[in-house]
């Protein structure tokens, strides 16, 4: 019981991290990707408030 409930702990610790690691992105309003816009077909979606 004690390892299910470290490994539950542990497991809900990482998603914590990476959600607060979108909503950050999101407030800097940069997307959810690493590779750039240039090529990206959401592009317009993802920062079209910029234009």
């Amino acid at each position: 019981m004690l390892p299910t409930i470290i490994t539950a702990t542990v497991l809900c610790f990482i998603v914590g991290l990476v959600v607060a690691f979108m909503i950050r992105n999101k407030i800097k309003n940069k997307g959810s990707c690493c590779c750039g816009c240039s090529g990206c077909a959401m592009k317009d979606k993802c920062h079209g408030e910029n234009k």
